[in-house]
């Protein structure tokens, strides 16, 4: 064996070792979830979310502290990634041409939206595009693609940082709160979907909003979760022609246009679609897929931090919080009008 290889390996086991204690706390969480989901019939992920959060102390500096960023990241892409072997191209088209028109529509809005508002709270309009970006099309994601597109400036880290923790609390706010909104207006399973899908900023509390009402909603709002995330290719070019505009010097290496799961999610699909995959590999996949999620909805609710908001003032908090009540307000208004 190469000296190459022992040092590869040598990485690797350093690599698991570190990561361990974090994976198994997330997985021991996700494991309670379930079991209180079972006995007492309520949504998992709500459990898993909860539960994660009591945990908080396992997040901070420690052994456990890796892991947990790696299942709230990584665990939780591979987990919407395997969702592509639930669906078919057939039951994406079946959805027809009302998601594709109001996902489109809301992103340009609340984008549109985000800028103007910005400018007239004394913002610069590029921290109404980090923001509105993020909460339009795939929260935390989204902003620090975006970061990484816009021209730099003295106060650029400190608002990306910003924009990931107010969307990440937004959107956990929402995942718990949205489920009691469509039940108290009684929308289909599948307007449910599209409502959750298109509005809730992060993909995991789109997935645990979604799936803890019924597998059709989860299903839709998934689907539809994914077709604002193809949303980030035109807005990171738009962003980038800004940046070449204003003759800013690019800095760092940027990230992909399109997420990798997002890309595994449609080649899963596509070959799902074939009706070559055994029904036995389409359900192994399907369960895998349920434990990275809620073993990554366990670690996020580790990671989260809502007092971190309040240290940075009324102002961004309330363009944040207004660029998510406008986000709900107007996808609702479509659904109505595509009904």
């Amino acid at each position: 064996m190469t000296s190459v290889a022992v040092t590869g390996i040598a990485a690797i086991r350093e690599r698991g070792r570190a990561l361990f204690p974090g994976i198994v706390a997330s997985v021991i969480v996700a494991t309670a979830a379930s079991f209180l989901s079972e006995h007492y019939d309520a949504p998992v992920m709500l459990f898993a979310l909860l539960l994660g959060m009591t945990m908080n102390f396992l997040a901070a500096d420690g052994p456990c502290r890796a892991g947990i960023e790696f299942t709230a990241r990584q665990v939780l892409r591979i987990g919407v990634a395997l969702l592509g072997l639930r669906f078919t191209f057939a039951q994406i088209a079946a959805l027809g041409w009302e998601p594709v028109l109001i996902v489109v529509v809301s992103v340009v809005a609340t984008i549109l939206v985000s800028v103007a508002a910005a400018r007239a709270l004394g913002f610069q309009p590029l921290f109404g595009l980090l923001t509105g970006g993020a909460t339009a099309i795939c929260g935390a994601s989204a902003a620090l693609a975006l970061s990484a597109a816009l021209p730099s400036h003295p106060g650029k880290e400190r608002a990306t940082l910003f924009t990931v923790i107010g969307v990440s609390a937004l959107s956990t706010i929402a995942m718990i709160a949205y489920p009691m909104v469509v039940q108290l207006l009684d929308l289909r399973p599948v307007d449910a979907g599209i409502f959750l899908g298109g509005t809730i900023h992060d993909v995991a509390q789109v997935v645990g909003a979604g799936y803890s009402l019924s597998q059709e909603t989860g299903d839709t709002a998934t689907v539809v979760k994914l077709m604002r995330i193809a949303m980030l290719l035109p807005v990171i070019v738009c962003a980038a022609m800004i940046t070449r505009a204003r003759g800013a010097a690019e800095g760092g290496e940027r990230p992909p246009l399109l997420p990798w799961f997002a890309v595994a999610f449609v080649a899963l699909a596509a070959v799902n679609s074939t009706g070559w995959v055994a029904p036995g590999l389409q359900q192994l996949g399907s369960d895998l897929s349920s434990w990275c999620l809620v073993a990554a909805i366990s670690a996020i609710g580790m990671k989260t931090q809502l007092k971190e908001v309040t240290s940075v003032g009324f102002r961004p908090i309330a363009l944040m919080i207004g660029e998510t009540v406008f986000l709900a307000g107007l996808v609702l208004l479509l659904l109505r009008f595509a009904g």
